[in-house]
């Protein structure tokens, strides 16, 4: 299949070819501003797809709309005419071509070329209306508030608010990736005008905070929940924001004659991960708990695990090594210790299912003996 992606130099053309290079049997074709006339007959001829993405956005003048939103689109349109080509479109609009603005009316008539096109011809003809998208690869300054915000953030430049409760609506650019190639594949049946799903809305008061929450993760090492929905993708795209020198942070390393305790991630309502490590002989623990629990997994020397019931005095101990991937579980109510039974230092990774609280520890000191 030869897909036909104008605009080939722009943010979603940039993360959509990128995505068609996964896919062993789609021959890209390509047209940008530099292209030839001539080039760009010979794609649209090609093609079994074109997916029309160039447009302006930020002109000088408002009358470079017409050329860039209508004139292109007015173009192939015109090539697949005198071809007589079913050549099937999708065409990038915006939800401004409901606005009357020179952007919104340029979008609408580039709108109308396409939809005249199938009236005539008969062409299959998809026109997507976005919303502000989003990810990576998108310009600051330029493609949305949301690169514009990530690049300053992540740069310590100050972001400038004119009305923190005005609302914003979002999609992901790797949804809108998917939508445009399921339409390709007929794995996905839409309107011929349509709009991409998921759509997010967010105050730009909250989003500039949600930004600077990743920010500050570092520092405090309290992640937002980042894997799922629109904090997962604010989140991977003000990470594509970051240069190769902030690729990497430093956190506290506390040590004592024992060995190491370093904390790595906490999240507010899913607990912590740290790792610790000991020196051969040594003993760490030695308490119990009333709620909280965690999840050992030794991932170097040889361990020796203790528990011991508060009010029965059931016992019961364990070895493991960093050989075998067994995750150990203390339980509430049983004191536990564990020791590092080997020739070499021990390193333990360790996840407890809540962040460490000074104030209410619920660790008890109570030494465990058989």
């Amino acid at each position: 299949m030869k897909i036909l992606v104008t605009g080939s130099q722009g943010f979603i053309a940039k993360n959509f070819i990128q995505f068609l290079k996964e896919k062993p049997t789609v021959e890209i074709l390509e047209f940008h501003r530099d292209s030839s006339l001539d080039q760009l007959k010979s794609d649209v001829l090609n093609a079994d797809w074109i997916v029309h993405l160039a447009g302006i956005n930020r002109p000088v003048h408002d009358s470079e709309f017409v050329d860039g939103n209508i004139g292109l689109t007015e173009t192939i349109v015109n090539i697949l005419k005198e071809a007589k080509k079913l050549t099937p479109i999708i065409l990038s609009s915006s939800i401004q071509a409901e606005r009357d603005n020179a952007y919104g009316k340029s979008k609408l008539g580039g709108e109308q070329v396409v939809r005249d096109l199938h009236q005539q011809q008969g062409n299959p003809v998809f026109i997507c209306r976005l919303a502000n998208v989003f990810g990576k690869w998108s310009r600051p300054n330029y493609n949305s508030a949301v690169a514009t915000f990530c690049y300053n953030i992540a740069n310590d430049l100050p972001i400038q608010i004119n009305d923190i409760n005005a609302l914003i609506r979002l999609v992901y650019v790797d949804d809108v990736v998917e939508t445009f190639w399921s339409i390709t594949q007929a794995t996905k049946q839409v309107a011929q005008t349509f709009e991409i799903e998921p759509e997010y809305q967010i105050t730009v008061g909250a989003l500039a905070e949600t930004l600077q929450k990743f920010k500050q993760s570092r520092h405090s090492l309290v992640t937002e929940a980042v894997g799922t929905g629109l904090t997962r993708a604010l989140y991977s795209t003000y990470l594509s924001f970051l240069q190769p020198h902030q690729f990497d942070y430093t956190v506290a390393k506390h040590g004592d004659q024992r060995g190491v305790f370093v904390e790595m991630l906490k999240t507010p309502n899913a607990g912590q991960f740290s790792y610790f490590t000991a020196h051969p002989g040594i003993t760490r623990g030695g308490h119990y708990h009333h709620s909280k629990t965690e999840k050992f997994l030794v991932i170097k020397g040889k361990a020796l695990f203790k528990f011991k019931h508060v009010i029965t005095g059931d016992f019961y101990q364990l070895e493991t090594t960093g050989e075998e991937a067994r995750i150990v579980e203390t339980v509430p109510g049983w004191t536990h210790d564990i020791t590092n039974i080997g020739d070499e230092e021990m390193i333990v990774m360790l996840w407890a299912n809540e962040i460490f609280d000074r104030e209410k520890p619920d660790t008890y000191a109570m030494l465990l003996t058989n």
